[in-house]
Formats: structure tokens, sequence, C-alpha cells
């Protein structure tokens, strides 16, 4: 677009552009109405584009330059549905097999105070384990952070994990607030950045709220190509990204 600058702001979504699992605020909105003016916009997300669109508007797609849903394995251009690869075309049948009954196993075995349903979610560029279960309630979604961060239960499961199937040439990382994201090594958040060369993208800024080590932003947060931002929530989103708008200006 005539007179922007060749920049892109790239959103994580979850615990950055909205909190986590919510739909996004009107002062955020309004936010990237404002700087899409100056500069190339993207979000990229773990989740497939369904659940993108239930947390940021039906009109998402339309209103970013760049959607990244399922950390870029599915890659859109406006509205338009540019590529799309498959998790289980990479790993195998039997090896995703081998994986999801392991999983199950040892989530049975995990005494938790309070369990759900949707244990494992398949999508098409990863595999989502939760502990808890992904019908938890809100409530029940806080009260099994609180109670993970004291006990590490997300933190000895990618252990495991790790130990069993890194053989397999399969990344773990601790997602959200009650989850595991499971993916091909290379599938993670920087998977996204292939898209952007040749689109005249001089700069990259990329703002995430799980930058820590095992977070599922951490990689892309580290990366050279990429210039990091942490964020603590929405809120704080906004006010770095007024703040950088400055810088670049």
């Amino acid at each position: 677009m005539e007179g922007k600058k060749k920049i892109l702001f790239l959103f994580d979504v979850d615990g950055t552009l909205t909190p986590s699992r919510e739909k996004i605020t009107q002062n955020v909105r309004e936010m990237l109405e404002s700087i899409r003016k100056k500069v190339y916009i993207g979000f990229v997300g773990g989740s497939d584009i369904e659940k993108q669109k239930e947390q940021m508007g039906e009109d998402c797609l339309g209103f970013f330059d760049f959607g990244f849903p399922e950390n870029g394995v599915s890659f859109y251009e406006g509205e338009v549905l540019v590529e799309q690869e498959r998790f289980i075309n990479v790993i195998g049948e039997e090896r995703y097999k081998e994986m999801v009954n392991f999983s199950l196993e040892y989530l049975s075995k995990i005494d938790i105070p309070v369990k759900r349903g949707t244990f494992i979610e398949y999508r098409n560029s990863m595999v989502n384990i939760s502990p808890i279960g992904r019908s938890c309630s809100r409530d029940e979604r806080k009260s099994f952070k609180e109670y993970d961060v004291k006990y590490r239960i997300r933190e000895r499961m990618v252990e495991e994990l790790k130990r069993r199937f890194d053989k397999y040439g399969i990344h773990f990382s601790i997602g959200g607030e009650i989850s595991i994201d499971v993916f091909p090594k290379g599938w993670d958040k920087t998977y996204c950045i292939r898209h952007v060369h040749g689109r005249g993208i001089r700069e990259i800024y990329f703002f995430g709220d799980m930058t820590h080590q095992g977070g599922n932003d951490y990689e892309i947060f580290k990366d050279e190509r990429v210039k990091g931002v942490c964020v603590a929530g929405p809120d704080d989103t906004v006010e770095k990204v007024y703040e950088k708008i400055k810088e670049i200006n």
C-alpha cells in the first residue's frame, strides 16, 4: 500500500492481542486500525482460523495484511489462502498414533484437581495436549494455570514427551494457560517468516507474551530476523506498539 513503511508488526494472539481465549477489545482494534496506515500488520497463532475468528472477529483476515493461523502453516494474504501444509503428512500416521496413545496413558496417571474434556486436539499444523482438557471453564482454566505454576504439570510432561519422541523430529512447547503444543521441528512461529520474504518487507517487529524459554513465542522472539517485544497482555501491547511507532517515525 502506497505510503506504508516496509515494516511488519506481527502479533501473537492469545495473551497479546486478546486475553487468553477471549475476544479482542475495541481499544486493541483501534490501535491496529491506526498503525495499519503506517506499517503492515499480521497475526500468528497456534490455533486454526476458526478459533482466530472467534477471538478477533469474522473480519480478521480482511482486517490484517497477513494472517498466519497454525503458526503460518496456513498462510493468508488478506482473505486469500495462499498456502497450507499438514502435520500428519510430515509425521505419518503410525508415529502420530504412538504419540497420542502415550499421551493419553500419561494424562490418565496425572492427579490434578479438575479434569474436563478434549485432552488432545488435532489441528492441521499441530496437536494440542491439555492436561485439564480444553472444555474447562474460564475459572477452571485460571485455577489450573496457578496449579501448573506450582507443580510444573506441563513442564514435566514436556520433558517426558521430549525424552520419548525427540528422535522423530517433534517439538513440544508450553502454550497459553492450559496446554502443550506439539509440531514438527521448525514449525514453531518462525515458520511464518518464510511467507513474508519477497513481499517487500524489510523489518519485522514481533509482539508476544510467552517469550520465555519453553514458551510458544520463544523461538520467533529470539530469531535474528525479528525484533522481539515482550508484552504482559493486550493493554501492554497497545502501549508498546505506540512506543515502537514513535521510534520508527
